[in-house]
């Protein structure tokens, strides 16, 4: 075993024995991390909030958001987390609330901290996983594999060499629509605004919102990668803002879940638009990025708890871009 999964695993161990939830075990090793399955007020909307964090050994690589629907005709799923172990756990969660099968599950987007879960329901249920057709620009990525295999060393034993890649079973271009009996379950594609296939998933019944990592529950978003357009972005949480009927309830990707969703959307909204207009206004000025940071007041946001970890790679992201933008 190499050095660096000799060590994972010493560190998974002492986690294990240091945490406080009582060992589970799954079809794909055990897990001691703590998974409590919240429920939106007055509706079958149920969801998990992960940890805050790189994910490691001391999280379990539980760090994103993921949720369910309970419908007339079955469990929608939106987001299967970051493990196969930990998608096996919020199948097992699932099967606490209800016995209906899960008919679908929506990758919100893939990135790392969210698909891995997907091999649990590939493995264990009949649904069919849906994606946005960008996903695949992922998917075919030389950075997929090169992710994988990086999440190999840093969360063994929990992603290992039978870990892999599950592809949707269907895609969808702009909108897709589910008439589940009871409610609709609508997807709208985002992206690309913080990957090139966001998708929002509507629970149109109990004005939910699966948000994907376009909202940061409480928390700075990280905004680095290729594929990160913040104008994008600000356009299509300006549209959410105008909804109508307004959304009552945001799950997020990261961080807490909101029953003012007004004051989620608004969170996450306001933190690009400030650093587009900072960043902008240092581009027409020919500032230089340290100069443009020193300057720029952060007070509003250096309480945050991901400030100092987010804020000034996200400034220098938002600075290229408006760089860019300018020419």
């Amino acid at each position: 075993m190499p050095l660096i999964r000799t060590l994972a695993a010493l560190a998974a161990l002492l986690a294990a024995t240091l945490g406080t939830a009582a060992e589970v075990q799954t079809p794909y090793g055990p897990s001691s991390i703590e998974m409590e399955l919240h429920q939106v007020p007055d509706a079958p909307v149920y969801y998990v909030i992960g940890r805050s964090g790189v994910p490691g050994a001391d999280n379990e690589g539980f760090t994103s958001n993921a949720g369910f629907v309970v419908t007339e005709q079955g469990v929608v799923v939106y987001d299967a987390l970051g493990t196969p172990v930990l998608g096996f756990r919020l199948l097992e969660a699932i099967r606490s609330v209800t016995d209906k099968p899960v008919k679908i599950v929506v990758a919100g987007h893939y990135h790392a901290d969210h698909i891995y879960g997907l091999q649990a329901f590939r493995e264990h249920t009949d649904a069919a996983v849906w994606a946005q057709r960008r996903a695949y620009e992922y998917i075919n990525a030389p950075n997929a594999r090169a992710r994988l295999q990086q999440r190999r060393e840093a969360l063994f034993p929990w992603i290992d060499d039978s870990t892999y890649v599950v592809e949707p079973d269907q895609t969808y271009e702009s909108e897709q629509v589910f008439d589940m009996g009871d409610t609709l379950v609508e997807l709208v594609h985002a992206g690309p605004a913080h990957a090139p296939d966001d998708t929002l998933m509507i629970v149109h019944r109990y004005g939910v919102i699966f948000s994907g990592d376009l909202i940061f529950g409480g928390r700075l978003p990280f905004l680095g990668g290729e594929a990160v357009n913040t104008k994008r972005w600000l356009e299509e949480l300006t549209e959410l803002q105008s909804l109508d009927p307004a959304p009552r309830f945001v799950i997020p990707g990261h961080g807490e879940a909101d029953a003012d969703a007004q004051r989620a959307i608004a969170f996450t909204h306001d933190y690009i638009r400030y650093l587009r207009d900072e960043m902008g206004k240092a581009v027409d000025e020919l500032i230089t990025f340290d100069e443009a940071y020193r300057r720029t007041d952060w007070s509003r946001y250096e309480d945050v708890p991901t400030f100092e970890a987010a804020n000034r790679g996200n400034a220098y992201q938002v600075y290229l871009e408006m760089e860019a933008e300018a020419f």
